[in-house]
């Protein structure tokens, strides 16, 4: 993304003692990353624990967890529409101070109601400093620099999901559920703190002319055939990613592979292919296209699938190294070009597919939930399966025709 609006000009926000290399600038906004969404997936390492703590069943338990995406497509949706008017750094820094609040609560949540009330508070603290950052980088960045900036970005997040979910893991186990809530608040805190010293404020946008209402902004999005493609496309990616990463924790810790909770977090370096994978996404896309960039991910995680259905802890671990490498790429790609497609209004168009991406999150989890107690493992991977070709076939939209050339 390289604006927020056409009507209206803004001077791009700088970072303080800015590297003239990228290394640098690509660290900064992946621990940005990090630290806005490592309590998403964390939970997830623990969630047999939950189970048990609460009492309740796989899939009820899932919901609760993932309940943060509710909040999440809804955050995206507002601060997309309200992206024009709101100050960058102060937003950031307001939602990850606010952020830490529902997450210590959640460490005396009394009953399911209440984990997955904050959860959803949680979500849209999460998706308010998310989408605000998409923005910043959209201003900040050129057309050349915004593949490896979003990739960057989205490697963060690769790596929270590997590094948090490990963290969580191991604090459980030594410490017990509440010591990890407060643990991950503190983070959040730092998350503010890094934030508050590496952007600067940005001056007040100036408008050049009259411009659309976010509503209006919203259905001209729609109208796009590549934008809506984008759209379903992302939400089908994260209804891939959440049914395969919040019930493969029950496979695991069932009988023949039965993994202890520290054995089920180590599990979670399947995510460290991710981290370095994902960083090429940019450069893939300049070579390849955005379809066959999406395509090829898809596939790979699709190859992911049957051997995650395998009796043998080797084989459930490849497959679920492919499923993290292929969704994450995809998704990689998915939100550049968002960026790309939406020729005006780009914070508008950038809220409504975190929508709508996190919507596939909620959405997944509480389908696929319903096949994992209702049938089994293997008809929640069919159903993931069946998610991940239905994205394949949405890419045929995706053309470079339908974005702006880079």
């Amino acid at each position: 993304m390289t604006g927020i609006s056409a009507p209206m000009e803004s001077e791009a926000m700088t970072m303080h003692g800015r590297s003239p290399g990228t290394v640098l600038r690509s660290l900064v906004i992946g621990l940005t990353a990090f630290l806005t969404v490592v309590d998403l997936f964390a939970t997830q390492a623990i969630l047999p624990s939950l189970t048990r703590h609460y009492n309740v069943s796989p899939a009820e338990m899932g919901v609760a967890v993932n309940a943060s995406t509710l909040g999440m497509a809804i955050a995206s949706l507002v601060v997309g529409f309200l992206s024009p008017h709101i100050d960058r750094r102060r937003g950031i820094l307001v939602s990850l101070i606010l952020l830490a609040v529902p997450t210590a609560l959640l460490a005396i949540a009394p009953d399911l109601t209440t984990f997955t009330v904050l959860r959803i508070a949680q979500g849209l603290c999460m998706a308010s400093a998310f989408a605000l950052t998409l923005a910043h980088l959209g201003e900040q960045c050129s057309a050349m620099e915004a593949g490896s900036a979003f990739a960057a970005y989205i490697t963060g997040n690769v790596a929270s999901n590997l590094i948090g979910r490990l963290v969580s893991a191991a604090l459980v186990d030594t410490l017990g559920l509440a010591s990890n809530f407060y643990f991950f608040a503190l983070l959040n805190l730092a998350g503010a703190g890094l934030v508050y010293f590496t952007i600067e404020r940005v001056k007040p946008m100036r408008a050049t002319s009259a411009a659309p209402s976010p509503f209006a902004a919203t259905i001209a999005h729609w109208r796009k055939p590549a934008l809506r493609s984008a759209f379903a496309t992302g939400f089908c990616i994260l209804f891939a990613f959440i049914g395969t990463f919040t019930y493969v924790n029950f496979a695991l810790v069932r009988a023949p592979l039965s993994l202890g909770r520290m054995d089920l977090g180590f599990v979670y370096f399947v995510f460290a292919p991710s981290v370095l994978t994902t960083l090429f996404a940019g450069k893939a896309v300049a070579r390849f296209g955005t379809r066959p960039a999406i395509c090829a991910a898809l596939a790979v995680a699709a190859l992911g699938l049957p051997l995650m259905l395998s009796s043998h802890l080797s084989e459930v671990l490849a497959g679920m190294v492919l499923v993290g490498i292929g969704t994450f790429f995809a998704q990689a790609c998915a939100t550049g070009f968002v960026g790309q497609a939406a020729s005006d209004n780009r914070g508008i168009a950038s809220g409504t597919y975190l929508a709508c991406y996190f919507l596939g999150g909620l959405v997944g989890s509480a389908a696929l939930g319903q096949l994992f107690d209702r049938f089994g493992w293997i008809a929640c991977v069919a159903g993931v399966g069946a998610s991940l070709a239905i994205a394949a076939l949405l890419t045929v939209r995706l053309t470079p025709s339908a974005g702006s050339p880079a």
